[in-house]
């Protein structure tokens, strides 16, 4: 048990590889972080990734090999969710030493009756520990007592339940996790990356940053907070701000590319910022910004949140302001470090937060290679 705790130990550490320091409370200090933290990561991955993965596989894999783990992601076609099940399902395979045939991923398909039924076959073929993403995070307390009912964990991610039920489980010693980022931050970030503009926001000069801003879900935390924080910091700053228009688009790329063009039909050259509160929203709006004929970072601004492959990309070649990177690599890997904790009956905290990293043009290029 002492070297499980020790291999565990190294995984969280090596999971963390991108993460910093912090809450968003100061972008200069922030940004250091993120250099310091991706310097660290690329030295550690070259002298002993492959070592940890060995260490790992020795002190784990005969215990969890035939251990059932049962996922359940809100839904497939969310190009997040995409890359952050499929490092769920290499780490415990490849990493921890899982059978792949006892990893079951399913499809949510955006539907919580479907999704809660899916749980439900988990808890009757009684699979050892669940990982889920819920389709609606409200839903939480409800899988929460049927999981707890059966005796089996639960790591939740990516949609973080409300503190009240985070504590409820912390209180009632309830074998329940959740496992993400703090939203705030993604929001501090996207706004800080608007102010470290040439104009902080202000293309036109008249002394007011006037933005539309695309949701997601605005049931969901993260849509709550990127969408508040984001704003925020530019007002702490002590800029001014005026909102066009708020409208949800569900994190889709189609709904927010029509958003974003009503937008641009109807509010013109007034928009200097166009806030999204993911990047396939943003891969939208960027179309239909230049659909209209605008110019990301000369005549108007647009950030995301995700760091997408192709937003990335998108950053380097200034057709977008920045994003965040919401780091699935490290999620994925802390989620299943706590699923396999709960296996071998160790004590896990009620939330387990990963750092977002601020991606712009300094450090995009090593991102990018990162997601590749």
């Amino acid at each position: 048990m002492r070297l499980l705790k020790k291999v565990l130990a190294v995984g969280l550490a090596s999971a963390m590889v991108f993460s910093m320091a912090g809450c968003g409370a100061g972008a200069k200090e922030t940004t250091a972080a993120a250099t310091e933290a991706s310097t660290a990561a690329e030295t550690k991955e070259e002298a002993g990734a492959e070592t940890t993965a060995e260490a790992v596989k020795d002190a784990v894999g005969g215990d969890v090999a035939d251990k059932k783990v049962g996922i359940s992601i809100y839904k497939f076609d969310d190009n997040f969710m995409t890359l952050y099940r499929t490092e769920l399902q290499r780490y415990l395979t490849e990493d921890l030493g899982f059978k792949k045939e006892n990893v079951v991923i399913q499809d949510g398909k955006g539907d919580q009756a479907e999704q809660t039924n899916q749980i439900q076959n988990f808890i009757t073929q009684k699979y050892d520990v669940l990982i889920l993403n819920l389709v609606q995070a409200s839903s939480a307390p409800e899988i929460t007592d049927m999981c707890k009912e059966a005796g089996i964990p639960v790591v939740f991610i990516n949609r973080e339940p409300d503190a009240q039920e985070e504590q409820r489980w912390k209180d009632e010693k309830i074998n329940a996790t959740y496992v993400g980022c703090d939203a705030r931050q993604s929001g501090t970030y996207q706004g800080e990356e608007i102010l470290e503009t040439s104009t902080k926001g202000d293309i036109n000069g008249d002394g007011v940053v006037s933005y539309i801003m695309i949701q997601g879900d605005p049931e969901n935390v993260d849509a709550q907070y990127r969408t508040e924080f984001s704003v925020k910091a530019l007002t702490d700053s002590g800029m001014q701000v005026k909102e066009l228009l708020k409208q949800r688009g569900d994190w889709d790329q189609a709904k927010a590319q029509q958003i974003a063009q009503d937008a641009l039909t109807q509010y013109g050259d007034q928009i200097e910022v166009i806030f999204c509160n993911n990047d396939a929203m943003a891969l939208g709006a960027l179309q239909a910004i230049e659909a209209a004929g605008r110019t990301v970072n000369k005549d108007i601004y647009l950030v995301g949140v995700d760091a997408l492959t192709e937003a990335v990309q998108n950053v380097l070649d200034e057709k977008q302001t920045g994003t965040v990177f919401n780091d699935h690599f490290s999620q994925a890997r802390t989620a299943s470090d706590m699923a396999v904790k709960y296996i071998m009956g160790e004590s896990v905290d009620n939330v387990n937060m990963v750092d977002y990293i601020k991606v712009t043009m300094d450090n995009a290029q090593e991102v990018l290679d990162k997601l590749k």
